[in-house]
C-alpha cells in the first residue's frame, strides 16, 4: 500500500518524502536515544548503538500504536 508522507519544516511549508528516508536524530544531555528513519511505506526506530535491532511500523501499525498513548490538547495552527 502506496503512503504519501509530507513534512512540515515550518507553518506552510510542506515538503513531500520522496525515495530517501528521513532521518531524525534523538538525543538528551545524557547522550544519544536513536533515529527515527520515516519512509513512504514504513517508520523505524534505531536505539543508539544498537543499528540491527530496528523496530518497523507500518503507518497503520503506527497509528493503533500512537492510540496507547497519552492524549494530548494541540493548538491549532494559524
Amino acid at each position: 500500500m502506496k503512503h504519501e508522507v509530507t513534512l512540515d519544516l515550518c507553518k506552510n511549508s510542506v515538503v513531500p518524502v520522496g525515495s530517501t528516508d528521513i532521518e531524525i536524530s534523538v538525543s538528551l544531555a545524557t547522550g544519544k536515544l536513536g533515529t527515527l528513519l520515516i519512509s513512504k511505506g514504513n517508520i523505524e526506530w534505531m536505539p543508539a548503538n544498537k543499528s540491527v535491532n530496528a523496530r518497523r511500523f507500518t503507518w497503520r501499525q503506527f497509528a493503533d500504536k500512537m492510540k496507547e498513548g497519552k492524549p494530548v490538547k494541540k493548538k491549532k495552527k494559524a
